[in-house]
């Protein structure tokens, strides 16, 4: 079957068009469904015996926030999902919610899933060329490890003074809460990438 590239990215633009043109209504349901597929991809999780911090697939949904929402719309999405998920709805990982998860060992990476999707959406509205693989895999990268994972290790390191009585060493800290994700983290990043090369136009 022959596939008709003219067609295929004048559709995918005007979807994109779609999006950023939505109404309010419109704009609402899709920060829910977002905020819906972050939790969603919460549940696919994997405890690590020795950190409070689970191996997650919520990341992916958080620069994919950015992507297809744009700043505004993909960081209101996370703000969305944490702010149901601290009232108790159970869409944290494992099933989770409440208050204690919001304020525990995963509270500076929830803080980073904010800034997160904001800074992935400022790039991809304000650069067309961002949205090609090579620089929204970029793109990803600093999203990933250093706007999520900055405030993370920071208040991971204050958490644990606060619940095992001192700091952690680097050493330990990053054992903890980087080193274990680092791989899993590069795939997400490259299929988040992978759907800007797909679905964006550039």
């Amino acid at each position: 079957m022959e596939i008709n590239l003219d067609n295929y990215y004048f559709t995918r633009e005007k979807i994109y068009n779609r999006i950023h043109e939505s109404n309010t209504v419109e704009k609402i349901v899709m920060v829910f469904l977002m905020a819906a597929l972050t939790g969603l991809a919460a549940q696919i999780v994997i405890p690590l015996p020795w950190t409070p911090i689970p191996i997650t697939f919520q990341t992916f949904a958080v620069l994919v926030a950015g992507l297809l929402l744009g700043k505004k719309m993909g960081a209101l999405s996370q703000i969305v999902y944490l702010a149901l998920g601290t009232i108790g709805l159970p869409w944290f990982a494992e099933t989770s919610g409440g208050l204690s998860v919001i304020l525990g060992a995963n509270c500076g990476y929830f803080i980073g899933f904010i800034i997160a999707a904001y800074f992935v959406g400022y790039l991809s509205e304000k650069y067309s060329k961002s949205r090609k693989f090579r620089f929204m895999t970029l793109t990803m990268l600093i999203a990933n490890f250093a706007c999520i994972y900055i405030p993370g290790l920071l208040i991971l390191a204050i958490w644990c003074n606060f619940n095992m009585g001192g700091f952690p060493n680097i050493y330990n800290l990053l054992i903890m809460g980087l080193i274990p994700f680092i791989a899993g983290d590069l795939v997400k990043v490259l299929s988040a990438s992978a759907v800007s090369k797909l679905f964006l136009p550039k």
